[in-house]
């Protein structure tokens, strides 16, 4: 019988950089797959804050004319590495589809780098505030490592090394960096709409009124949204703190919880194809493909 701190025990006794997908996984799939959905949910929103991010995400309407789909795509393309592993041929299919995606566009190098951050740093301050537990340094260390290698796959230079560094990294990054941008704000406005879409028509106002009261400062400025009062913020958070110590009572996970199995992914009843996700751009549409001006940076994959 798994006692609840067990799983943990057992990730404590693994070497982060040796076994880091072992732990990423157990983290992921048996101590956190809720949380870390939201927090993961949170971090490509906060990357609409960066204008050349947002504007760029606008211009492909793939989030404001196609936002279920934009999202069952994203989840389930990063949820195969998870499962299978970066040496497997579903996770090689799967960092290949998202290369090939990013390819079509001039992202920048920064962009790209900044993007991962956010991967690694808010499911741990997510889970500072609202999870059972805490992220021990084990699991802190093999986010960095995981991240790292998605990083390598996708070949974004400078990819931080460790946790701090790519805190300090997101950091610099959103002040120097977050402002407002018109699309942008179509793009956050569509994500909005699309969370509350998964709940009854009548709970619509109070799942945006909570989306908005889990937004910092920053984002809210970025966007220019109305600061949430006392009232909705406390109330909102204090349910999510609420929930983790009700989680903290239950026994733990017997088994794995994908994103593949998350109700919110609802585009493909029938099952999907890894190398059908996503998107297949077409030149001289939505600006894509634009010429690149950095040289190649792709290994293989």
């Amino acid at each position: 019988m798994v006692k609840r701190y067990d799983r943990l025990k057992e990730i404590q006794r693994l070497d982060p950089e040796r076994d880091f997908l072992e732990i990423y996984r157990l983290t992921v799939t048996y101590e956190f797959p809720w949380d870390v959905t939201r927090a993961l949910e949170l971090a490509l929103y906060r990357t609409y804050a960066v204008p050349s991010i947002g504007r760029l995400l606008d211009e492909t309407a793939e989030l404001t004319e196609r936002s279920q789909k934009r999202y069952d795509d994203t989840a389930l393309l990063l949820d195969t590495v998870v499962e299978h592993g970066f040496e497997t041929d579903e996770g090689r299919t799967a960092v290949r589809r998202i290369n090939q995606m990013h390819r079509s566009y001039d992202i920048s190098n920064d962009d790209m780098r900044y993007v991962l951050c956010t991967f690694v740093v808010t499911p741990k301050r997510w889970l500072d505030s609202f999870g059972w537990r805490r992220l021990c340094c084990h699991e802190l260390g093999a986010f960095a490592a995981y991240y790292r290698t998605l990083g390598a796959r996708m070949g974004i230079k400078d990819v931080p090394g460790t946790y701090e560094e790519f805190e300090s990294t997101l950091d610099a990054y959103e002040r120097e960096h977050f402002g407002w941008d018109e699309g942008a704000r179509r793009v956050s406005d569509a994500t909005l709409a699309l969370m509350a879409s998964w709940y009854p028509a009548p709970l619509a106002p109070v799942v945006r009124g909570a989306s908005l009261a889990l937004l910092d400062d920053s984002l809210l400025r970025a966007f220019r949204y109305h600061r949430p009062g006392p009232v909705a913020r406390g109330l909102t958070r204090g349910a999510l703190r609420l929930r983790a110590r009700a989680v903290r009572l239950l026994p733990p996970r017997r088994t794995p919880h994908y994103a593949r199995q998350n109700p919110e992914i609802k585009g493909y009843p029938e099952g999907y194809e890894i190398a059908e996700l996503g998107t297949f751009p077409t030149p001289g549409v939505r600006g894509c493909p634009v010429p690149s001006r950095r040289p190649s940076q792709s290994p293989a994959e």
